[in-house]
């Protein structure tokens, strides 16, 4: 089914490298196997030729080549990789096979030792391999400990820097809810415990990155990059123009604290939204394109969970509306245990700025309320927002340097529910048709691509047989009955399975691939 694939698109794919590897191996191999290590893993298979249509490669030596590729697993990659290696026939000739699982985080990045760490780390694009950039590789190693950026002091700024509203506010509810820890202590020592500020190196108190970010009245005065930019577009792709030859309807920077850089944004957006209208009863309720607390959910967690190392710090949170969709894209990927899969589970919960996070819980939200539960529910409520609305889910994508939430309109075409981003895929508009993925900057990619991992060990068994029933799927995916019959549903509404012989939900029905 592999071969038959790759046969198929003539090329390697994200998640696959073959090698014919009948001199002796490749030099490159030591970076296929830190790309895997370094992404979602994947499996390289040695003794197929490429340029003969991925027939067994002649001369082939597998033992020679399981000798050479586990030498090179422990003694030219840190830390070394233990792949699974198994040999296998195939149109009758040995081929072997070697199974690379992603690195647990705290062991990223894995890199080709000789070349060195920032030199010799490497990530599957595609059907390559691409050299980590140096921002890139400290992000991985960001996941060893736990960041301290937002703790850091601004030595040029003062307390006056802070919004004495928002500071009241904070204090007020921290006595509050914490009213053992803070009610007894003066405004000065509950602001160095919250980490709103800390004294500098001559003891003088001055405010955080923190705490500038949730309570300054202008953070923007010593980041000036620290900033929410907003963008309309008339289309579907950046770039293109109208007929008068505008290249966007809209344009604005938001800043000021994370409070009011999140409303401005709000603002910005509603102001280039179409708003319907919905009558109950004597009343009209305005129905904007998008759910205003979904977008809130969605800013606020840019603006939390952005990197804020100091190569971040010139890069703004943007966010870009285009005729179907909106974009909210921040510096620094999902962190910890978060993953592209666990979000909105509630399963997971990490956070790169834990500073940050505690403050906005307790920072005033403009027109009532907080910025943040700051309990992990964030995502969830995007989801639920979207659902009441009939808009199809968020779609998530994530990488080592960025992470990008897609929020598609009721006049745009989504991925079907279900479907997650995947990492180093990036996807500016994906339209489902003929079970093919269009891709406006780039080329076509298969819609396996967008698929989670159930959808797509669902799918290879398909594909495996002529007809498959539900039961044989379960026993074959090792999935429960519940999670295989989810998956089929998705399969089924991208058009990439069909069913036949009995009704719906009826034992004797079986599924085909498309």
């Amino acid at each position: 089914m592999l071969v038959a694939r790759l046969r198929a698109a003539g090329t390697d794919i994200q998640q696959r490298e073959v090698k014919a590897c009948a001199n002796g191996l490749t030099r490159d191999i030591a970076r296929t196997l830190s790309g895997f290590s370094n992404g979602a893993g994947g499996v390289l298979v040695c003794g197929l030729d490429e340029n003969r249509g991925f027939a067994p490669a002649e001369g082939f030596d597998p033992k020679r080549i399981q000798d050479a590729l586990e030498r090179t697993c422990s003694d030219e990659l840190t830390p070394p990789v233990r792949p699974l290696i198994d040999m296998v026939l195939f149109e009758g000739a040995p081929v072997l096979v070697a199974t690379v699982e992603e690195m647990r985080p705290r062991d990223k990045p894995c890199y080709v030792t000789a070349q060195g760490r920032y030199s010799g780390s490497y990530i599957r694009v595609g059907d390559g391999d691409r050299r980590l950039s140096p921002y890139e590789v400290d992000r991985l190693l960001d996941e060893h400990r736990q960041p301290r950026y937002d703790r850091q002091v601004v030595e040029c700024a003062s307390l006056g820097d802070l919004d004495s509203d928002l500071v009241a506010g904070l204090l007020r509810r921290e006595r509050y809810v914490h009213t053992r820890s803070f009610s007894q202590l003066d405004d000065a020592t509950a602001l160095r415990k919250l980490g709103v500020i800390a004294r500098d190196e001559q003891g003088v108190d001055r405010p955080t990155l923190a705490g500038l970010v949730a309570l300054g009245s202008y953070p923007q005065e010593f980041f000036p990059s620290l900033t929410i930019t907003f963008a309309s577009y008339p289309t579907r792709v950046k770039g293109e123009t109208t007929a008068d030859g505008r290249r966007f309807f809209d344009s604005c920077t938001c800043v000021g604290s994370a409070p009011a850089m999140v409303e401005d944004a709000l603002i910005a957006v509603a102001r280039n939204i179409r708003t319907g209208a919905r009558v109950e009863g004597a009343y009209r309720y305005d129905v904007p394109d998008y759910p205003p607390e979904a977008l809130r959910e969605a800013l606020v967690n840019a603006v939390m969970h952005r990197d804020y190392s100091p190569e971040a710090l010139g890069t703004p949170v943007m966010v870009e509306l285009f005729s179907d969709r909106i974009e909210i894209r921040n510096p620094g990927g999902l962190y910890g245990v978060v993953t592209v899969d666990a979000l909105g589970a509630g399963e997971a919960v990490s956070r790169r700025n834990e500073c940050l996070a505690n403050l906005l819980e307790s920072t005033p939200r403009i027109g009532g309320g907080y910025v943040a539960e700051n309990r992990g529910s964030g995502y969830r409520t995007i989801e639920l927002e979207l659902e009441r609305a009939g808009l199809p889910e968020p779609v998530p994508r994530n990488s080592i340097a960025l992470f990008t939430l897609v929020l598609y309109g009721s006049n745009g075409i989504a991925p079907a529910r279900g479907v997650r981003g995947v990492e180093t895929v990036s996807i500016p508009c994906a339209y489902a048709s003929s079970g093919r993925v269009r891709v406006e900057q780039g080329g076509p990619y298969d819609v396996k691509t967008l698929l989670g991992k159930t959808e797509q060990s669902v799918l290879e068994q398909v594909r495996a047989a002529d007809t498959v029933s539900t039961s044989e799927l379960v026993e074959r995916t090792g999935r429960s009955r519940p999670t295989v019959l989810k998956a089929l549903r998705h399969l089924l509404e991208r058009g990439l399975i069909a069913t036949e012989g009995g009704a719906k939900n009826s034992p004797r029905m079986r599924y085909r691939a498309l």
